[in-house]
């Protein structure tokens, strides 16, 4: 397999050498993370893409959404690598992806780039073959699709969480009945909701909610993904000491909420000390400034990866028969 992330076109190539008939396919990434976890999140689902694209030949354009705010490492990253929103409108590609956001509004709709995400959701609906919408951006299409609302939860949902998966779906083929994913949101939608609106809940918990469900739309599919199978063993880890650093630096005064199972075993115990330190009122810096974060996040566990792989590899595969039939 070789990877090609081009500059000027800010389009990524794919393409397997393989005895199987291959296809050419196009991926849409709008990147709406802020600056944080921009480049975090263009490389985790760029990776998952590149296992998934079997014999496939997948280009990957890149897009973002106006309204975040943009410092000028990542304002200049996206003039050079990602092509203008409008540009998507042009030419529907076989797969969109929008990734989530960072929620700063009480209502989506207050969001600055809601317009954007209304439009392109609008556009979507009826034009691309499949649509998978992460976190925020899939509260957004309930929101716009469904007339549903998401709901604040009491707590962050953070951590890494067993899940119940319906292996009868083709999206879920392959998958184990029990599997582990991580969550990391605010807000939630609840199942009954989907239930009712017609959506087919493929993985869930009793704990965490749903975490990825999906509908036909008059031969259009959506996929609504409410956990991060795209996360790398380290994101909540990172998730966890930029809220707690915010937090001992007094940059907020909301606590940070510590990601359950976010460590090794090994590990875990010395983390929860230094959180339940931070808990007490002791408001140090160098409690967190001299944490060995990177050594932790090095030992993270990553028993998702194969679930992940494997379901958009099902993704692609089932959007591109679809393509070849068209065709």
């Amino acid at each position: 397999m070789s990877v090609r992330l081009a500059k000027a076109s800010a389009q990524s190539h794919f393409s397997v050498e393989d005895t199987a008939p291959s296809s050419q396919l196009t991926c849409a990434l709008v990147n709406n993370m802020p600056d944080g976890a921009f480049d975090a999140t263009e490389r985790q689902y760029v990776g998952l893409l590149e296992e998934a694209s079997g014999s496939n030949e997948l280009e990957v354009r890149r897009y973002t959404m106006n309204g975040v705010p943009r410092g000028e490492q990542t304002s200049a990253r996206i003039a050079e690598d990602y092509l203008p929103l409008a540009n998507l409108y042009l030419d529907a590609p076989d797969f969109l992806i929008v990734t989530g956001s960072n929620p700063v509004e009480a209502h989506l709709e207050d969001e600055l780039y809601w317009d954007d995400l209304f439009e392109l959701l609008t556009w979507s609906r009826h034009q691309v073959p499949s649509t998978l919408l992460s976190c925020l951006s899939a509260h957004a299409a309930l929101t716009v699709y469904d007339d549903i609302a998401r709901v604040r939860l009491p707590t962050k949902c953070t951590g890494v969480f067993s899940q119940d998966v319906d292996v009868t779906h083709p999206l879920t083929a392959g998958i184990d009945a029990e599997i582990e994913l991580p969550h990391s949101r605010w807000n939630s939608v609840p199942r009954e909701a989907l239930d009712l609106a017609g959506y087919a809940v493929v993985v869930q918990s009793e704990t965490t909610g749903w975490g990825i469900a999906t509908r036909e739309d008059d031969g259009h599919q959506l996929v609504l993904v409410q956990g991060h199978p795209e996360y790398d063993p380290s994101s909540l880890l990172r998730e966890y000491r930029r809220d707690a650093g915010r937090y001992v630096h007094h940059e907020r005064d909301d606590l940070p909420y510590l990601p359950y199972h976010c460590a090794s075993p090994d590990d875990w115990i010395s983390l929860e000390r230094t959180h339940n330190e931070i808990l007490d009122g002791a408001r140090d810096p160098l409690l967190i400034d001299q944490y060995p974060f990177e050594d932790v996040a090095a030992r993270a566990p990553w028993p998702w990866r194969p679930m992940a792989t494997r379901f958009y590899s099902n993704w692609v595969r089932g959007t591109a028969t679809v393509s070849e039939l068209v065709d």
